[in-house]
């Protein structure tokens, strides 16, 4: 059978006890090695692995030995429950032995969870599991989280109460933080909001989510595009003590500049201008950004823009100028013209 990423979620929900086996593949070992890691949990309970209910083999073992999964598949256990076998790294070279151990699976035999990376749809492997009666094959692709999927994962770190504000916020973090990151990011806030009854809010998101260096940076160049002048100072310091060079803060504050400037061009006004930047822009800084593209105006930015050429270029020239102290300077003048 061929299956979606929603046929997925309902089997990690509720395990499918007639199904022989499921085949895992997609480019993103990450995301892969998620959701076999939540199925084989489904399947085998919290303590499957204790009570020697899970067996793990190789890709390359089943290749030396093809027997050798058969046998796991059919072995029984010291303790009652159901059964899993993984089978990691595999390709077509081992399809004949999955083959043979789905041909001979009966109900209570272990449940068989293949994983691999990218397969092609002329793959053996694939084509054996998609056409298979008691079996299916899913591709995890490079995409965000479907909503369903957070909140399937907000369930499992304990996080029930949320604010539709703080769903905005988690939806857009789901799309800028890996999914490894992001799943982290969720069991932290478990852990912050253990105790507090109170719904999750964009407050509490902000204190976990990770912090980096760029985020730092989009902070800064929010400030000077949103005329607080006061702010430039200080978070240049920050900056400066992470090692960011002038030089990439001018590069990183064009581009802003140039993203206001195209929104702003747009013949339909700066709200279909967003609709069609690309890449998309996702969450709060959607707002954010239309709303400044709307504040400064076409003829402000064009003349942003040329300042920011200028500083580039000093920047850039044999000028004795501290660099930092040039960028500091065109900044706070952009964010006094961005008042005007």
């Amino acid at each position: 059978m061929k299956l979606n990423a929603r046929d997925l979620a309902r089997l990690i929900a509720k395990p499918d006890p007639a199904l022989a086996g499921l085949l895992i593949y997609g480019q993103d070992a990450m995301r892969v090695a998620l959701k076999r890691q939540d199925l084989i949990a489904a399947i085998v309970g919290p303590q499957g692995e204790a009570e020697m209910r899970f067996e793990r083999l190789p890709g390359a073992e089943i290749r030396r030995n093809a027997a050798g999964l058969v046998d796991a598949v059919k072995a029984q256990g010291f303790f009652p429950g159901p059964r899993a076998v993984l089978v990691e790294d595999a390709n077509d070279q081992v399809s004949d032995a999955v083959a043979q151990a789905l041909g001979d699976w009966r109900a209570g035999d272990a449940q068989l969870v293949v994983t691999a990376g990218a397969l092609k749809a002329s793959s053996r492997l694939r084509k054996l599991f998609e056409g298979a009666r008691n079996a299916g094959a899913v591709g995890i692709y490079d995409e965000p989280p479907s909503r369903d999927e957070i909140e399937a994962a907000l369930t499992q770190a304990g996080l029930t109460q949320i604010s539709g504000d703080a769903m905005r916020d988690l939806v857009a973090l789901s799309r800028a933080l890996d999914p490894g990151d992001f799943r982290q990011t969720l069991e932290k806030l478990a852990l912050y909001k253990f105790g507090d009854s109170a719904p999750l809010a964009p407050e509490d998101i902000a204190a976990i989510a990770p912090i980096s260096t760029e985020a730092a940076v989009d902070d800064l160049l929010n400030a000077v595009a949103e005329g607080q002048a006061a702010q430039i100072g200080p978070l240049l310091k920050r900056l400066q003590a992470q090692g960011v060079a002038a030089v990439t803060l001018a590069i990183m504050a064009m581009r802003h500049f140039r993203s206001l400037h195209a929104i702003s061009c747009d013949p339909g006004g700066p709200s279909a201008g967003i609709q069609r930047a690309r890449p998309p822009i996702f969450g709060p800084r959607r707002d954010r950004l239309l709303a400044q593209a709307q504040g400064w105006g076409l003829a402000r930015l064009e003349r942003a823009l040329a300042d920011l050429v200028e500083a580039d270029l000093i920047l850039r020239s044999s000028s004795n100028a501290p660099s930092m102290a040039v960028m500091e300077r065109a900044l706070i003048r952009l964010a006094m013209l961005g008042r005007r």
